[in-house]
């Protein structure tokens, strides 16, 4: 067996709620190897969108089946929109009419939105139901189907509604990642990245190197760079599960990326990593504005996101009508915010992330004119 083709096994240590997380190719073709040993009973419900189904319901189907598993299925649109009270409301009416039970296995099989909200579903349906991630997408195989925190977006903002809820397993099949269009697998790439920016330079300095030939389809890359983000979730999980700490490190340019996601409405004009992209781009432009972290260092950001066309300034989007005052009230409604103080997470340099609660909130808006006013840093 090759190193790209390797299966290699994660634990998340949550006491009696611990779980694996198996990253390797071709894993969903052969999913009941893992999927059976953690169901309560042999029973399950699929559930994916519209994108992903035509790639890979037919043979995680058939594999549950050839395991006497039985197996249901539900199909949601695809996209954002789907994270609703409207879909959230229409799923648990859906999975009620089943008559299933509380042994009965939901399982995720797409990206953050339908792992999120299948999340949430799952902990809300007969007050706690079994589920499991199979992500299918790079974000979502290196962070929002690991470590529990399932949800919906509200209009007041980006995951507001939602609980902890961890899985019984997260099988991450890195085949999965060819189906991925060039601008979903940038997306997922700026969560990647971040893992870096947090805490561990080697990884960045790995990325320099290697990002374009894990962007390119390099398995052996991909693989490394999937594993080395998920063990560092993992840690974290098992360190602070429902972020009252150094979790909270995670968000590390997600304050600013909500807005701008609140701010385009939570569509296609904005993914979510290439908002967590730009806003990590700003919260280090920022350290550098308050003599945090060296200018070198924050140059070095946008410079390799310049050199992966990761976005890292507002030319990408329209902002016209924009102000500073609306993106500090979509900061405002955070989940985030403690005692009326936004919480960011700024770096002392690459690989030297922190938390804080005391950046005055002129800074933020003098930061926010600039970069609306150039649209750029």
């Amino acid at each position: 067996m090759t190193a790209a083709n390797a299966t290699e096994t994660l634990r998340v240590e949550l006491g009696e709620r611990s779980y694996d997380i198996v990253v390797g190719a071709d894993l969903i073709a052969h999913a009941a190897t893992w999927i059976a040993p953690v169901l309560a009973r042999p029973r399950t419900i699929v559930i994916t969108d519209e994108n992903v189904a035509p790639h890979y319901l037919a043979p995680l189907r058939a594999s549950l089946q050839a395991a006497n598993i039985d197996v249901d299925t539900i199909t949601l649109p695809a996209g954002e929109q789907t994270k609703s009270f409207v879909h959230f409301q229409t799923l648990c009416e859906d999975i009620l009419a089943r008559r299933v039970e509380r042994s009965t296995t939901l399982i995720a099989l797409g990206g953050g939105v339908i792992g999120d909200l299948v999340g949430y579903t799952a902990a809300s349906v007969l007050r706690g139901m079994p589920f499991i991630q199979v992500p299918t997408t790079l974000l979502s195989q290196v962070d929002s189907s690991v470590g529990g925190k399932t949800g919906i977006n509200t209009r007041h903002g980006k995951n507001l509604v939602g609980a902890f809820y961890q899985p019984k397993l997260v099988l991450a099949d890195t085949t999965a990642l060819n189906t991925l269009d060039h601008r979903q697998l940038m997306a997922g790439y700026a969560e990647v990245v971040k893992y870096g920016l947090i805490d561990d330079l080697n990884f960045f300095e790995w990325l320099e190197l290697h990002a374009q030939a894990l962007i390119d389809g390099d398995m052996d890359k991909r693989r490394h760079a999937v594993l080395t983000s998920c063990a560092a979730k993992a840690r974290v999980v098992a360190e602070d599960e429902r972020e009252g700490g150094r979790r909270a490190l995670l968000n590390l340019g997600h304050t600013f990326g909500h807005a701008l996601e609140a701010e385009t409405g939570y569509g296609d004009k904005l993914l979510h990593g290439e908002a967590v992209a730009i806003g990590m781009a700003m919260a280090f432009d920022l350290s550098r504005r308050l003599d945090i972290c060296p200018g070198q260092d924050s140059g070095r950001v946008s410079a390799h996101f310049d050199a992966i066309c990761l976005p890292n300034d507002l030319a990408v989007l329209d902002t016209i009508g924009w102000t500073a005052d609306k993106l500090l009230d979509h900061m405002s409604r955070d989940k985030k915010v403690e005692g009326g103080k936004l919480t960011f997470i700024l770096a002392r340099g690459i690989g030297q992330a922190f938390i804080t609660r005391d950046v005055a909130e002129a800074e933020v808006r003098s930061l926010l004119e600039d970069w609306l006013a150039n649209r750029s840093g």
